[in-house]
């Protein structure tokens, strides 16, 4: 799903020309939008964060900018402040499978799903999740869930139709990156389960 490109700048250098993918200024090479965790590696957290608020004074409404400034706060673990970009993200995307993942992340808050509230954080997740995996069924979308259904549901005896175990194979057979595995916990902040090692 494409994200708006009106009145964009690079936070980097404030040029207006990106690659097609709008990963890439073409004057400095730098990230446009932050759209994965890996797009942190080689920029300046606080100068995009200052750059996507005040661009987003501007203009609203782009769900470019209020997903990168909401992965921004992820990444500071301001799960609060970043919860409602990721809200505004999802209502100008109708649901980008991305955003829709990392607002599911954030709504953990840092921790175990196992001391999630059900009603405020887990429904709220699933749902995110399904309607991701509606859109784009990636593996690692499935293992979110999968583990969702595990630390919650399983860990207190709780049923839930497909369970983790059916919810696990689902996102193996869908393709699953050990990477991408990796990523998601270390966004997370928690121990995989060993049962969920793969």
């Amino acid at each position: 799903m494409a994200y708006k490109l009106e009145g964009l700048h690079c936070p980097n250098c404030g040029g207006t020309q990106f690659s097609p993918d709008l990963k890439k200024c073409l004057f400095c090479g730098g990230a446009v939008v932050l759209t994965s965790y890996s797009d942190f590696s080689s920029i300046d957290i606080k100068k995009y964060e200052d750059s996507y608020r005040k661009q987003l004074v501007e203009n609203p409404n782009n769900d470019a900018l209020n997903m990168s400034l909401a992965m921004c706060y992820l990444k500071k673990k301001l799960y609060d402040k970043a919860m409602p970009f990721f809200e505004k993200a999802i209502d100008d995307t109708f649901g980008n499978p991305e955003t829709l993942f990392f607002a599911s992340v954030c709504l953990l808050k840092g921790e175990k799903a196992f001391l999630a509230n059900r009603e405020k954080q887990i429904n709220p997740i699933i749902a995110y999740l399904n309607n991701a995996i509606q859109e784009d069924p990636k593996g690692i979308y499935h293992y979110f869930l999968a583990y969702i259904k595990y630390d919650y549901f399983e860990r207190k005896y709780l049923n839930i139709k497909p369970n983790w175990e059916e919810t696990l194979q689902t996102a193996i057979q869908a393709g699953l990156p050990s990477a991408d595995v990796a990523q998601l916990f270390e966004v997370l902040q928690v121990e995989i389960p060993e049962c969920l090692r793969v």
